[in-house]
């Protein structure tokens, strides 16, 4: 009878072992299950070269802080890209223009000593331009030269708004004290016509604006930053400035990014970034600030579909909706009227006027 007992509490003994075994097992695997997964040591690092932007960025100045403001300028690697065009920064379809006619030529030095401290109106970019005297072109007012009149503008819209009444008043005592400091006389368009001007062309942009993105959701495990930068780098894409954010740059050194690739910001600034678990990253285009000629969103397809497929992931829209292939298309088939648009209005996508307008 002894032996029976001391059998059975051997048999139990070992299920409760077994069992026990069991359940740890089981546990390890749903941990390294739900481990998010990691960038492949043997692979190539990550590129520490950050995101290039345009010099002199106006969004700041305009007083709006998208993803890509203040991010510093790329100062190598991309030597062998050409150049963006450089046009006069004011353009009458965009901005109010006052003439300030001179007795006298003015010296850029001079010039430059009467500017304002700031170049905003409101939430408006402000800007002079000198005529050069040995060229006869207008061009930002530079030291050293020599000018025979000069020009202050003020931005009639941008993503903030339309210019005010208020804003058009701060323009004509800005560009006044400018005139006094030069010895020279402006001369101003009439408020009520210029300000409905910019109702209108804001209207217009309002309209025609658009920011797409795609959102990538893991399907199973999640993924650590390295993890998506790793997929990431090996499209081209970049690490920004910001923590969270990569892009895809431009063949023309000094423009805009054409994609942006973000991810939780806390995740990747956390103590263990390895440890963090991300299921979804956001690919995004700003369809005003490119060029159509650069393809953007044959770019966002393509990228989106090469990281759902190497990192396991559904592209969907941003309530989680698994975006099709018709869609898609759909969506480049509205994309090219909104670009026939912006074109007839002479505000190509990707254009300095564009760019300025859509900031």
């Amino acid at each position: 009878m002894l032996d029976s007992f001391s059998s059975l509490q051997l048999s139990l003994a070992a299920i409760g072992a077994l069992t026990v075994a069991a359940v740890l097992v089981y546990n390890h695997w749903t941990s390294r299950k739900n481990e998010p997964r990691q960038a492949d040591p043997h692979r190539e690092p990550v590129s520490l070269n950050i995101e290039p932007v345009l010099d002199g960025d106006l969004s700041a100045v305009n007083g709006n802080m998208p993803t890509s403001a203040q991010e510093p300028v790329l100062q190598q690697g991309f030597a062998h890209l050409s150049q963006p065009e450089r046009k006069t920064q004011l353009d009458a379809l965009i901005d109010v223009i006052a003439l300030i006619e001179l007795d006298h030529v003015v010296s850029g030095d001079a010039a430059m000593a009467a500017m304002p401290s700031t170049r905003r109106v409101g939430t408006k970019l402000f800007s002079v331009q000198g005529c050069a005297q040995d060229t006869g072109l207008w061009e930002a007012v530079a030291p050293s030269r020599r000018y025979t009149a000069f020009q202050a503008g003020v931005q009639l819209a941008n993503r903030v708004g339309a210019l005010n009444n208020i804003e058009f008043s701060e323009f004509v005592v800005k560009t006044q004290a400018f005139a006094d400091a030069v010895g020279g006389t402006p001369s101003f368009s009439d408020m009520i016509e210029e300000v409905a001007r910019a109702r209108e062309l804001d209207q217009f942009a309002n309209a025609h604006d658009a920011q797409l993105s795609f959102t990538l959701c893991a399907r199973t495990a999640a993924w650590s930053p390295g993890y998506i930068q790793q997929h990431a780098a090996r499209l081209g894409f970049v690490p920004g400035a910001i923590a969270g954010r990569m892009v895809l740059p431009s063949a023309v050194h000094g423009l805009p990014a054409l994609l942006a690739l973000t991810f939780d910001t806390h995740a990747a600034l956390a103590d263990d970034p390895a440890l963090t678990a991300i299921r979804s990253v956001v690919l995004s285009l700003d369809v005003p600030q490119t060029a159509r000629d650069e393809q953007p969103y044959v770019r966002l397809r393509d990228a989106s579909r090469q990281l759902a497929t190497q990192m396991d992931g559904l592209v969907t829209d941003g309530q989680g909706q698994v975006l099709s292939e018709a869609a898609q298309d759909q969506i480049g088939l509205d994309l090219q009227q909104l670009y026939a648009a912006l074109e007839a209005r002479e505000l190509p996508a990707g254009s300095p006027q564009a760019r300025r307008l859509f900031s």
